[in-house]
């Protein structure tokens, strides 16, 4: 596998490794040689991964975590009437949840419709119409053909 496609080796290489895990690069840091292939860093990697896991067992360090029992007293955090809804609350990256997105990474048409109701932005789900969200771009792709379309024609 000398060429993939039409990047090349080393760009799929170095998209591979953007992937890992900070704790995987650190091993592949200490690893001697350089990989040639794709192939060759993945297999590596594996190897490397399933020994790690290995030793986390052996160490008892990987625990599976079990719901707490019915009736334990449990400390939770007060819920604040005032807090984002569960269809707006954004995981850690701050990007939607992804129940509201269909397998295009677009929003399902019930959360877009919704949004449009409340006057919310449908790109974010901010207090304010799409047209001011300043980090939307601004270009408008069919303007180059001559065609005047706005998100206010659709």
């Amino acid at each position: 596998m000398s060429k993939i496609g039409y990047w090349g080796e080393r760009a799929y290489i170095h998209v591979y490794r953007r992937g890992l895990v900070s704790r995987s690069l650190d091993q592949l840091a200490s690893h001697p040689g350089t990989f040639d292939n794709l192939q060759e860093l993945m297999d590596v990697t594996l190897e490397l991964d399933t020994r790690y896991h290995e030793r986390q067992k052996e160490k008892g360090g990987i625990q599976e975590k079990k719901p707490p029992a019915i009736g334990s007293n449990q400390s939770r955090p007060p819920q604040n009437s005032s807090s984002k809804r569960p269809h707006q609350k954004k995981n850690k990256k701050g990007k939607p949840h992804a129940a509201l997105l269909n397998k295009d990474n677009k929003l399902i048409s019930s959360e877009k419709e919704r949004r449009i109701e409340e006057g919310s932005c449908t790109y974010c789900g901010g207090k304010h119409p799409i047209e001011k969200f300043f980090k939307r771009p601004q270009n408008n792709p069919w303007s180059s053909k001559g065609l005047n379309i706005t998100l206010a024609t659709l």
